[in-house]
């Protein structure tokens, strides 16, 4: 099983992202859950949204207490929350960033692998303005999903939500963070 801890703020998608996630390894015939974390806050405050993929019945119901990935779509709460608590040694450390991975790891301190995605930029140039799609992008490469399972179930899932151009701004910005991501190495 597979345990991902989204770490984001009110209003910034995590929450609807991780829900997608989910659907896509349902595609993939994983069993799964995906759940947020918060309580009456404003948009902007801090929330965690939670992922378990697994091969088999998923038995548990709790928060994500020790998870396999964290995504960290605000980098601002680096410095406010902390992300990587509970990240396994051998974890992933996911963060929209324009740092470098050695100066994440200089900041925070987490040995594991850290992966960074500017979320930000693509999103902006892409013409979409939210880091939570690439970040998708980003989280479906690092556990090694197929592009087209990832891309058909994004256009599913938010095809109805937006206009066709839209829609085409955010799967070129999911598509751009999928290749940054691909190939830093499988969390299958």
């Amino acid at each position: 099983m597979k345990e991902i801890r989204w770490h984001g703020r009110g209003g910034q998608g995590a929450k609807t992202v991780s829900q997608i996630l989910a659907q896509i390894n349902l595609r993939e015939g994983k069993f799964v859950q995906a759940f947020p974390e918060f309580g009456p806050e404003r948009s902007g405050a801090p929330i965690r949204a939670y992922n378990r993929i697994a091969d088999e019945e998923i038995l548990i119901h709790s928060a994500v207490y020790t998870p396999d990935i964290v995504v960290v779509v605000d980098e601002s709460l680096l410095r406010s929350e902390n992300p990587t608590e509970g990240l396994r040694p051998e974890g992933i450390l996911i963060v929209n960033t324009a740092c470098s991975p050695e100066e994440i790891r200089k900041q925070i301190g987490f040995r594991g692998k850290i992966v960074v995605v500017d979320a930000d930029r693509i999103a902006r140039e892409a013409g979409t303005g939210f880091a939570n799609v690439p970040m998708l992008g980003a989280v479906a490469a690092v556990l090694g999903t197929e592009w087209p399972i990832v891309e058909e179930e994004v256009r599913r899932a938010m095809g109805d939500r937006m206009g066709k151009e839209m829609l085409e701004k955010n799967i070129a910005a999911l598509r751009e963070a999928y290749a940054a991501a691909k190939g830093v190495g499988s969390a299958r």
